[in-house]
């Protein structure tokens, strides 16, 4: 340690070679073991330490702790050397705060009133070293503290330039930590002319402080614009002469450039005219110098110079007014595509993409189309090629989209798997963009399905059939397109779906061919039927029943299907249905009657498209939408409620204000979708099995149904999803829905309760309470947050509860009572609190030897509890792994001797103690069962614990 030869602590010298002589780990625990018992007995003596020797025995102690010892003494005496006016003493005693002291450790209080002592002072070096102890912990308690005393420091005009650059660090430290305690408005103006500082250091410092505040409140801190643009541009024009102490590799304060570019991201183009100029100026500086000759080969010089240039490309580019910059900036990058360095390729792609969308720069960005295709095709590094992509997809407008979407088709057959689900969402937005005529657009979605039909996800499928429907013009050839399809040997099953729904639409635009016949059509569909899923198998059934109507001369044909065994005895209880009610729909129903309930689509209501709205959300950050292409009002498929025309394919909802039925209103989870009753097939019929539900749902679809138990229907599986996960949905109805944000930490949880009207109506005297079962309240404190009585339509509500586990053996579930008036009827719904005892588990890790140990150690009978047990989810190691970590459990690699078993450890916190847990996990795929054993060091801690883990294999 560096204070070892300053300061001649001989003892911890000698201490410290003793340890690296050590031959073995039982040598080094010796030697360690008589230390702390000689530390502790000088600790403990009646003689009085000097500085010195606490110094010293404090020293070792650190040292000791950083070899991964725990160290439960000494603390105080750390605490007692924050008041010795030696340097050296003062500096080990924050040293040691800062490692080994929580922020809620009950000594906090008197190391909190030290650093204000020596915030105080008039050395410097003592506020240094407070301000970097506040700043390494950063503690709440810290910043209600001293959240008023470091700006003061930071803003008199007394401290020194090396006090100020560590209290604006300091500050920015406890105001991303806890910005409500840190109150700076008094000072706002003073903080903002630090940027105009002699020392660039002070500038450096500040600057990122700035910009947090910036982010925090912008109109308070909007003159820093000016000041910015001016410390910029004296940068950017100086030589790195002038900024000798601050230039790196021959580069002015690279740093402190990137630092004020990013600062003024965060405003608009200044309306200064004065400041404007001189912001373009230094902006047209930064592009010139990076057209210079390198001043040196040294790749540090190239970083530098590079991270200036980027940033202020960035910069242009949020400004998004001034042509030539946008242009010059489109050039510049454009020679990066080339470069040798991945990185710089990578970075020139990613900011193009940016720039392909404004109106100036998009006939630019254009210009380097051949290059970034070639880039797609050759470059070596994924996420380049993604990046490639992207600029791809952005620059496509009218008039390259054909030539773009070839050649991405094309790349695709051959496209990393970890990119190809994100290319044919992009393939299929940019060929209904740019779709002149349509029958291109069915050819490309076609070939997305023949290539890459895995990747095809049901947007993409669903939203060719919503077009081919809504246009007449199409649908002749869509038809026809998907029969020739359908005659390869190998067919997706994706490519099944869409030939089904068409071909039970539309074939007869094409029966009149005798290659096409009505009977050619039937068996080139049922010749796929029992190669695929029963979800693709059900609307092949809605399509045989669509040809009944179309073509009654195979009626017969297509009856001795549904009513052969492998269709009235079908184990899928859902086709089983179909089949018989669509033979008893053929046979009853007269033909009029028939071509009623089997009438051709209608049009599809006018909508978001639900494959650009699922690129949204797989890139939330991404911009998705170049600026020239106007997308097409082709609708999304929804549920059609008409009588006259029963409900259909369907494709994700898009959360908007007219749809709150389907919304997320929470954003937890998968967003709820739309989907056709009985089935996500999207079989086109009129379906019985869909009029009965319709029926069913009507009489009672919103009242008070509960389970034997008094709770609401669904209850226990929704709880039982909460054992491993911690966020999501845990309930919805056609009301309401629940969803739940939870954290813990050792005893202590805080879960968030989100209530989301999704009517149209106000919900009064709602109401939501907790019920603590049994002697759940002796193993439970609970503390609810009340929630207001009215919940107004389409809103959502929070309601906070803080839960602390008292003693570790509660099994039962806490009850959540939700009442509330909809429409002048009572609601009640009551559902298990999503709480259980794993949830108080920290995840520990430890060696084979440590594991074992502790095994064999907890070997009494009321310390284990086993279950074997059939698995009722497939088998499959990584979900497996990942339930253990969900279920607070760490997984320790290597312990096993069977690679294929799993050895989990743990540490669960109660108010007064903290219990042990192991838990091994064997799958036998072969007999498809698991055997489940769990040891704890409390009774029933164990037996609790293996009956939730067991639930969820």
């Amino acid at each position: 340690m560096p204070a070892v030869k300053g300061d001649g602590m001989r003892g911890l010298a000698v201490f410290i070679s003793d340890i690296r002589n050590c031959k073995s780990k039982e040598a080094e625990i010796k030697r360690i073991n008589k230390e702390l018992a000689n530390i502790r007995s000088k600790f403990k003596g009646d003689k009085t330490l000097d500085g010195y020797q606490k110094k010293k025995y404090v020293c070792k102690l650190l040292f000791i702790f950083l070899l991964g010892h725990d160290i439960d003494f000494g603390h105080m005496e750390a605490v007692n050397l924050l008041s010795s006016n030696k340097y050296t003493e003062k500096q080990i005693g924050y040293l040691f705060i800062s490692v080994m002291i929580s922020a809620n450790n009950d000594l906090m209080k008197l190391v909190i009133q030290s650093i204000k002592n020596d915030l105080g002072s008039r050395n410097p070096i003592h506020v240094t070293l407070a301000l970097q102890c506040v700043a390494n912990i950063g503690s709440r308690e810290m910043a209600e503290a001293l959240g008023t005393e470091i700006p003061k420091l930071l803003v008199s005009g007394d401290t020194i330039d090396a006090v100020k650059q560590s209290a604006a660090l300091t500050l920015l430290r406890l105001l991303r930590k806890s910005p409500e305690y840190i109150q700076i408005g008094e000072w706002a103006s003073r903080v903002i002319h630090l940027l105009n500082d002699q020392h660039m250091g002070v500038v450096t410092s500040a600057a990122s402080l700035i910009e947090t505040l910036v982010k925090k409140s912008p109109e308070e801190y909007k003159g820093c614009v000016s000041l910015a643009v001016s410390r910029l541009s004296r940068i950017v024009t100086s030589s790195y002469t002038d900024l000798q102490d601050y230039t790196y590799y021959f580069v002015p304060a690279p740093w402190l450039s990137v630092k004020l570019l990013r600062l003024l991201q965060n405003y608009p183009p200044p309306e200064d005219p004065a400041v404007r100029t001189r912001l373009t100026e230094c902006l047209e500086t930064i592009l010139n110098k990076a057209q210079e000759p390198p001043k040196s080969k040294k790749v540090q010089h190239s970083n530098a110079k590079n991270a200036v240039l980027f940033e202020a490309i960035n910069l242009i580019i949020h400004m998004d007014s001034d042509p030539n910059l946008l242009v010059r900036a489109c050039n510049q990058l454009g020679q990066f595509l080339q470069h040798r360095e991945t990185n710089l390729r990578y970075l020139a792609l990613e900011s193009m993409c940016l720039l392909a969308t404004s109106e100036f720069s998009h006939e630019a960005v254009k210009k380097h189309q051949e290059t970034v295709i070639g880039a797609l095709k050759t470059e070596r590094d994924v996420s380049v090629r993604q990046r490639a992509v992207d600029l791809l997809y952005a620059m496509c407008d009218r008039t390259n989209a054909e030539e773009i979407v070839g050649e991405m088709l094309e790349y695709l057959e051959t496209a990393d798997y970890s990119i190809r689900e994100e290319m044919v969402l992009k393939v299929a937005i940019l060929a209904e963009k740019y779709a002149v005529d349509y029958t291109w657009y069915v050819d490309v979605i076609l070939n997305l399905i023949r290539i890459s039909g895995d990747y095809v996800s049901e947007e993409v499928w669903y939203r060719v059939i919503q077009i081919v429907i809504n246009r007449d013009d199409v649908q002749g050839y869509a038809a026809k397109t998907v029969f020739e399809a359908l005659q390869a040997p190998a067919c997706h099953e994706n490519m099944v779906k869409v030939g089904g729904y068409i071909l039970g639409e539309f074939g007869n635009l094409i029966a009149g061919d005798p290659r096409s016949s009505p009977s050619v059509q039937f068996h080139l569909l049922h010749s796929k039927y029992h190669l695929c899923g029963p979800a693709t198998r059900g609307l092949l059934l809605s399509t045989y029943i669509k040809f009944i109507n179309l073509f009654p001369e195979i009626k017969q044909e297509i009856q001795n299907i549904l009513k052969s065994d492998n269709q009235i005895r079908n184990a899928d209880v859902e086709l089983q249905q179909r089949s018989i009610e669509y033979l008893q729909l053929s046979t009853v129903a007269t033909s009029d009657v028939l071509a009623t309930v089997l009438e051709e689509m209608p049009p599809f209501p006018e909508r978001e498209s639900s494959i650009l709205a699922k690129l949204k959300k797989k890139k939330p950050n991404q911009v998705t939408e170049n600026k020239e292409p106007k997308e097409h009002k082709l609708p999304q498929a929804q549920i059609n409620s008409n009588a006259d025309h029963p409900p259909a394919i369907t494709a994700q909802a898009v959360s908007s204000p007219s749809s709150t039925g389907s919304a997320d209103l929470l954003g937890l989870g998968s967003p709820t979708t739309t989907t056709a009753p009985a089935s996500t097939d999207g079989g086109s019929a009129g379906l019985l099995v869909d009029v009965f539900d319709l029926v069913n749902s009507s009489s009672g679809g919103t009242s008070n149904g509960f389970d034997a138990s008094g709770l609401t229907p669904g209850a226990d599986e929704n709880y039982k999803k909460f054992i491993c996960k911690n966020n999501g949905v845990l309930f919805e109805n056609d009301l309401l829905q629940i969803g739940v944000k939870s954290e813990f930490r050792q005893n202590l949880a805080r879960l968030a309760i989100f209530y989301g009207n999704k009517t149209q109506f106000q919900f009064a005297g709602f109401s939501a309470n907790l019920t603590l079962p049994g002697d759940l309240s002796s193993n439970l404190t609970t503390e609810a947050k009340p929630v207001g009585s009215l919940v107004e339509s389409g809103a959502q509500v929070q309601q906070m509860f803080n839960v602390e586990c008292v003693t570790p053996d509660f099994s039962e579930a806490a009850i959540f009572n939700i009442q509330f008036l909809y429409s002048g009827a009572q609601q009640k719904i009551s559902l298990k609190f999503p709480l259980t005892l794993n949830k108080f588990i920290e995840p520990a890790e430890m060696d084979s030897p440590t594991f074992f140990q502790r095994w064999k150690a907890l070997g009494q009978p009321n310390q284990e509890s086993q279950t074997i047990f059939k698995a009722q989810y497939p088998m499959d190691g990584e979900q497996a792994k990942a339930k253990l970590l969900g279920f607070c459990l760490s997984v320790c690699e290597g312990i096993d001797p069977n690679p294929e078993n799993f050895v989990s450890a743990g540490i669960l916190h109660t108010r007064n103690e903290q219990v042990g847990v192991l838990v091994r996990l064997e799958p036998s795929k072969q007999a498809q069962m698991y055997r489940l054993t769990i040891r704890a060091s409390k009774d029933p801690v164990a037996k609790i614990l293996c009956d939730l883990l067991s639930s969820q294999f």
